[in-house]
């Protein structure tokens, strides 16, 4: 059926501010010439891999990505009874196997040694992605070092492995600075989500009010902010390359397809945390088109190029999207000829006429993909 799997999403998004840059501003770019808003692919990894679409589908077969391996591994050796410096010496070793260490924190002048101590030199200067075998290896070892108070042997700290049980280290994958051979290629090249149209990062200023202040003396506010915000139809476009992802899972096709059923559901249904509380921003995708083959991907973010995807009489700007995006996938195939072997939508119901008999549920566009 092919070898690449390329995504298309459409979702629109209420004022929200989903990804913020340093000022903590929406994040933005400029494409054809004007502002649109923007959210990292970062950010968007981030969301789906924790969430509960991938929590609940892929139970066992996430990994953990932290610098604290070392505080964890403390943690079990000094609840076990072991003397908080061998602890620390054992914990040290272990979590150097995934990364260089920080430095030990040295006392300063007059201060107790012991007292200079903390958390810091059991962290790893980078963060490293961790698989479930990995885990499981150390925490094998940590029982082992707690049932025979003793340092580990030089050849149990051989931790690391080729993880095939990890689907977001397969799909988004893994670079570890100190050890290379332990690298992951990514499965899953995600870009940058976009707007569709042009859209201006605005400000919110609002107030708070002390509830205990009657106003007797002052009626002014006890707070006084503002935070940006901006609003817009987000193009989203996702390529696997499922060879890639069978050799990541070690050739598991029944846990390849539990994947790209979660990364879909991820995709379609799971927002950005940014700033959830104040906008209460969350969107479901309206439309998502899939395509399947083993031609050269592309994207198709050249439907929107202009400032506004060309609209008829009376239609909205989410028809004007999806009808823009199927024109330019034809558009491309007129120049460049077919493009994939086969491709599905699923849409929502008042915009299925757009896509005809190729539209569906996601539930059918997820069977499509993971169709040998």
């Amino acid at each position: 059926m092919g070898r690449f799997i390329q995504l298309h999403a459409l979702t629109s998004y209420p004022p929200s501010n989903l990804n913020r840059d340093d000022l903590g501003r929406p994040k933005s770019a400029i494409v054809g010439g004007s502002q649109r808003l923007r959210v990292s692919s970062q950010a968007l990894k981030r969301a789906w891999r924790t969430s509960s679409a991938f929590k609940t589908a892929l139970d066992g077969n996430l990994g953990l990505r932290t610098k604290e391996m070392g505080v964890r591994v403390h943690e079990g050796l000094t609840n076990a009874g072991v003397k908080d410096k061998d602890a620390r010496e054992w914990a040290r070793a272990i979590a150097a196997c995934f990364g260089k260490l920080k430095a030990e924190k040295k006392a300063a002048k007059g201060e107790d040694t012991e007292s200079a101590k903390n958390k810091d030199d059991l962290h790893i200067e980078q963060l490293a992605h961790f698989g479930p075998e990995e885990i499981a290896a150390i925490d094998a070892l940590t029982a082992t070092l707690c049932a025979e108070k003793r340092a580990p042997a030089t050849e149990e700290l051989d931790l690391l492995r080729k993880p095939h049980a990890a689907v977001d280290i397969a799909l988004f994958g893994r670079m570890l600075a100190s050890s290379p051979a332990f690298n992951i290629d990514a499965a899953a090249q995600v870009a940058h989500a976009i707007t569709v149209h042009s859209a201006a990062v605005e400000d919110d200023y609002f107030t708070a009010v002390d509830d205990l202040n009657r106003g007797d003396e002052d009626r002014g506010a006890a707070h006084i902010g503002e935070t940006g915000f901006g609003a817009g139809i987000y193009y989203l476009y996702v390529c696997i390359d499922l060879d890639l992802l069978d050799r990541n899972l070690g050739g598991d096709s029944a846990l390849r397809n539990r994947a790209l059923a979660a990364l879909v559901r991820a995709i379609t249904q799971v927002s950005p945390s940014g700033k959830q509380n104040s906008f209460a921003s969350r969107a479901h995708a309206s439309c998502i088109l899939a395509e399947r083959g083993d031609q050269q991907p592309r994207s198709l973010h050249l439907a929107y190029l202009r400032p506004e995807p060309k609209r008829k009489p009376d239609e909205d700007m989410a028809s004007a999207a999806i009808r823009a995006l199927c024109d330019k996938r034809l558009s491309l195939e007129q120049m460049y000829g077919a493009s994939c072997e086969g491709w599905r939508a699923a849409v929502e119901g008042e915009y299925q006429a757009l896509l005809g008999d190729k539209a569906g549920s996601l539930d059918q566009l997820i069977q499509f993909l993971q169709a040998d």
